[in-house]
């Protein structure tokens, strides 16, 4: 993921992108009809000081990123519950929130949000890390991940949760029995934890190869979420699209368009 290129912040310039949007949603065709759907990657809400991987978002700008979806007609949902608006047919407004690693944040920054702007999300957990903190970041300042406890409030609380592996490894990079643990074993795990079926994956590093998402698929999962489109790309290696704390409204606006442009290429 690259630096963002565009800085845009304040009330003067949501309300340039309000405009914006409304003379082009003439033309954006419904996202039911599109084989991708637009979905919004997150990883972290929390005040930072340093931010090397650029995953972190101030919750004061994630609040209003939340805002402008919501003034320009759009909510912010689970892929759950987007898969099955978009098989019902009626996911025109409706736009996928999805957070990996499952900082412990998405519990004190991002939940209350969510409620505020009647918005859901998938959170993506790593399995065999509940507690932990991101131990893979070698260089990035040390975050809590969800404990047990937490994943079952956020489950309780109608949240969607996903497995983001085991470990936070590189799928591509393991033999078939360790591949099975990171993508099965986590499943099964994340099910018996919530009392509840777990039916999306997310890729690590969005490292997805055929082989990988075949397995992601003979596991069981209903869906999952990739990074940028590959030619294994489909309903089992979703392309989303990044937010950082650099986007402000035209920096949404241009990505919502750059998505209504090219998700039937």
């Amino acid at each position: 993921m690259g630096r963002p290129v565009l800085t845009l912040a304040g009330t003067a310039a949501e309300e340039s992108g309000d405009a914006m949007t409304q003379t082009v949603t003439q033309w954006v065709r419904s996202e039911t009809e599109r084989p991708f759907p637009y979905v919004l990657m997150y990883h972290s809400v929390a005040t930072y000081s340093r931010d090397p991987y650029l995953v972190t978002v101030d919750p004061q700008r994630f609040e209003r990123q939340l805002r402008w979806l919501r003034r320009n007609g759009l909510r912010g949902v689970s892929m759950r519950e987007l898969m099955q608006a978009r098989e019902e047919g009626d996911a025109s407004r409706l736009v996928g929130l999805t957070f990996d690693d499952g900082y412990a944040d998405f519990v004190h920054n991002v939940r209350p949000s969510l409620e505020k702007y009647g918005c859901t999300a998938t959170v993506f957990v790593i399995a065999g890390r509940l507690g932990g903190h991101n131990a893979w970041d070698a260089d990035g300042p040390r975050k809590r991940l969800v404990t047990a406890e937490e994943v079952r409030g956020i489950a309780e609380a109608g949240l969607e949760v996903g497995s983001h592996g085991m470990l936070h490894q590189q799928m591509s990079e393991l033999d078939d029995d360790e591949l099975l643990i990171e993508i099965a074993e986590s499943r099964e795990r994340l099910c018996d934890l919530t009392g509840q079926d777990v039916g999306g994956f997310c890729y690590p590093y969005g490292d997805v190869d055929l082989r990988v998402r075949n397995t992601v698929e003979a596991a069981g999962y209903d869906y999952a979420c990739a990074i940028w489109r590959s030619p294994v790309s489909g309903r089992h290696a979703l392309p989303r699209t990044y937010v950082g704390d650099q986007d402000g409204a035209l920096r949404l606006l241009a990505k919502r368009l750059r998505h209504a442009l090219t998700a039937n290429r």
